[in-house]
């Protein structure tokens, strides 16, 4: 019986442990095919992102067609005032991080904890006001701490979902990202492809959409407020008035000077 016992214990066991081996070969598996993809960008560009594709999708459900509208740009012809503009709303110290900015990371979960207790107690006070058992919490903003690395790591290969195995992943292939292409190349890829709006990606595009001008031809004011438009591009393209976005978009213009772009 204890010998019965015993086998029974070491074909589990042996079963168990072929099961490891196998999501280890297929984790290190993924991540080849990732970095292999990756390498590639650094002489060729990418046709769409996973981001844009799921876009479309969701647009070809809601309206039976496709929305789409992005022109490739070379890095020299999108203009200087974009480029010190993104980098100046989006991710200061762009040329200088590895790809991760673990400071900027923890400042942000710190925001979202403290904005999360005060959208708590708000609840609860208004909870108790109006002796409603259903009143919903007030909705809670949700600060990032992402690089322009990590954005683009997020828009070329993955989901828009937020958990921790996408945000590991992600970090994964930002450095991939890091290792195989250089910052001008990372800023190339990420200006051509980002969302500006409902269906609108890439700095082409939105040029075109909001200014009607090519991307080379933006100014100052112009790119400022594009790049003020990008954690919520289809929320502002709704609202194009918006007292913020403009405050914002002098903020940043005012920040422009001191960028060099890569």
């Amino acid at each position: 019986m204890k010998k019965a016992a015993g086998r029974a214990l070491a074909g589990t066991g042996r079963v168990i442990g072929r099961g490891l081996l196998l999501v280890i070969v297929c984790f290190v598996s993924l991540q080849l095919w990732f970095a292999a993809r990756i390498a590639l960008m650094a002489v060729v560009d990418p046709a769409s992102t996973s981001v844009q594709r799921s876009e479309a999708w969701r647009l070809l459900w809601r309206d039976g067609r496709i929305v789409w509208s992005q022109q490739w740009r070379d890095y020299d012809r999108i203009a200087p005032t974009l480029k010190r503009a993104v980098i100046a709303s989006e991710d200061a110290g762009f040329r200088e991080h590895s790809g991760i900015e673990w400071d900027a990371i923890e400042r942000a979960w710190e925001r979202n904890q403290r904005a999360e207790a005060v959208a708590q107690r708000q609840a609860q006070r208004q909870a108790r006001a109006a002796l409603r058992a259903d009143l919903a919490p007030p909705p809670v903003k949700v600060v990032g701490g992402s690089t322009i690395t990590q954005q683009l790591a997020k828009n070329l290969l993955l989901s828009g979902e937020r958990h921790l195995l996408r945000k590991a992943q992600e970090a994964v292939l930002t450095v991939w990202l890091e290792a195989f292409l250089g910052k001008r190349r990372i800023l190339e890829l990420y200006l051509n492809h980002v969302e500006w709006g409902e269906g609108v990606f890439g700095a082409q595009a939105a040029a075109r959409h909001y200014f009607r001008v090519d991307a080379d031809r933006l100014g100052p004011s112009e790119a400022a407020r594009l790049s003020v438009m990008l954690p919520a591009p289809k929320r502002f393209e709704k609202r194009p008035q918006s007292a913020y976005l403009a405050g914002r978009s002098a903020t940043i213009a005012a920040r422009m000077g001191a960028v060099t772009p890569p």
